[in-house]
């Protein structure tokens, strides 16, 4: 049972004691009135009783019997109460959900509820529920048409959820400005999303404003949107409205757009400050312009990386530079690897990976570099042929003595030998301070290949550790795991 499934079922159980459905749901949440709907169904487990006939519905409430489970008994002429309609209109039976729909005129607090019958199984269900909706959701705005909007959408996923989202849709296309721009503010990523298509293809947001949200949301679908949709309309000469915030922006999918928008704006210097910035994607933007404009970025790279002794030098700049040129500029790259910035000789380092040039005596020493983002990108060069480092030198590395971020990057490598290299190294960080090492190396134990290659069966050390992991596998499992390593008992 899901978190949703668990919710429903504590909401159905206090709708079922007869508690207000304002004080149940969060009619806000899409997600509570969906968990509410599957919830009812499953907190009852209904059975299969006899069910009273659409005419007989009229003067009965619905209770709770420990036998017949959740059904209409007669309890006089009294109306039904807003919750035993909520929990009607969510029955399992369909007869009565379309029996009870047309009573939601009285409790506008339940339509998100025929919202979710518009989306039915049931095609009489449908049926009914349909133009209650197209009725009701014109008149609906501020706050409750955000959350309606965001549970349509929720159920647009649904086999019959399309009625709800078209209906959504011409609605919208009607309604004043202000209700698009209420649902603009969501806090639902959907509803947003649904909100700017629509925004767009109306002509509702400038190019400014649309620069603006493409560079202040965090959704990259909306982050694409908007930054197409701004330099679409953009007027010609118009651009600093448009491109000050793309350029702007902390989100390199943004900035790339801003950048590769300079070159029909006629503006390659501007670009080449976006050269060194932190994105590949957006450096690989900036290197595109200026070569649109006939200006070779090679040169200005191989100029900023000239000087060793540089303290402004960018961090990305080595990057830039191995993204750009050949394995003759190493020559340029080797020198950084002392420069005072740490930021810098991980750029170096990982330079000198693009370029091929991954010496074992330059680079290997790097793991007991001070910053951790050098000896990430240490390990990350050796990688690929890891398994002809030697053993001994990593692990002393992994030594309780050593900092955290150097045994990280030592077990990475140790990790992809395989082997009893990978064992020896894992159990000895069992034991380790930094509780995601021990986590780490638990798994690499559990996930230990078997045989591993180069491990004879029956091995005395092989055995001898695996004495000292015994707590990560059950009694079945590690008899089953010495079988395989040819270890007796």
């Amino acid at each position: 049972m899901t978190r949703d499934d668990r919710t429903g079922w504590a909401m159905a159980g206090r709708l079922l004691d007869g508690e207000p459905v304002r004080t149940v749901v969060d009619t806000a949440d899409a997600a509570a009135w969906t968990a509410l709907d599957v919830g009812i169904r499953e907190r009852a487990q209904f059975r299969p009783a006899v069910l009273p006939s659409r005419a007989r519905i009229e003067g009965r409430r619905i209770a709770w019997d420990q036998n017949e489970g959740l059904q209409l008994h007669r309890r006089g002429r009294a109306p039904l109460s807003e919750s035993e309609l909520a929990l009607a209109m969510c029955h399992v039976d369909g007869r009565i959900r379309e029996a009870v729909i047309d009573r939601v005129a009285d409790f506008p607090g339940l339509l998100p509820l025929i919202v979710i019958r518009c989306a039915d199984w049931a095609e009489p269900v449908r049926e009914r529920a349909r133009p209650l909706l197209a009725g009701a959701l014109p008149k609906v705005g501020g706050q409750e048409l955000v959350a309606l909007a965001a549970l349509v959408l929720r159920v647009a996923g649904r086999g019959h959820g399309t009625f709800g989202q078209d209906l959504l849709d011409r609605t919208l296309r009607e309604a004043p400005r202000q209700h698009v721009e209420a649902l603009l503010a969501s806090g639902d990523r959907t509803t947003r999303r649904f909100a700017l298509r629509l925004a767009v293809q109306e002509g509702l947001l400038s190019p400014a404003s649309l620069a603006r949200a493409a560079a202040g949301d965090d959704d990259v679908v909306i982050q694409d949107l908007c930054a197409e949709a701004a330099l679409a309309a953009v007027r010609e000469g118009a651009y600093d409205e448009v491109l000050s915030p793309l350029l702007g922006s902390r989100q390199p999918r943004v900035r790339s757009a801003g950048v590769t928008a300079l070159r029909r704006a006629g503006r390659p210097a501007q670009a080449e400050p976006f050269l060194v910035d932190r994105s590949g994607l957006v450096r690989a933007c900036a290197r595109w312009v200026l070569r649109q404009h006939g200006i070779d970025p090679l040169p200005l790279y191989r100029e900023l990386c000239a000087d060793p002794s540089n303290l402004d030098l960018p961090p990305a700049a080595p990057l830039g530079l191995a993204e750009s040129g050949t394995r003759t500029d190493a020559v340029l790259l080797v020198p950084l690897l002392s420069h005072p910035s740490g930021p810098v000789r991980a750029g170096a380092v990982a330079g000198l990976r693009l370029l091929d040039r991954a010496d074992t005596e330059l680079l290997l020493p790097l793991l007991d570099d001070p910053s951790p983002s050098v000896a990430r990108e240490a390990a990350t060069a050796f990688l690929p042929f890891a398994d002809l480092l030697p053993e001994a030198w990593l692990a002393q590395r992994i030594a309780a003595k050593r900092p955290v971020h150097t045994r990280k990057a030592a077990f990475r490598l140790l990790r992809a030998q395989g082997g009893i290299a990978q064992l020896r190294a894992a159990v000895h960080l069992l034991a380790d301070e930094s509780p995601r090492l021990r986590a780490l190396a638990g798994q690499t134990i559990q996930l230990w290949t078997v045989p591993p290659a180069g491990v004879p069966l029956g091995d005395a050390e092989v055995d001898a550790l695996l004495d000292r992991c015994t707590h990560l596998f059950s009694d079945h499992v590690l008899r089953r795991l010495r079988r395989q390593l040819g270890i007796t008992r």
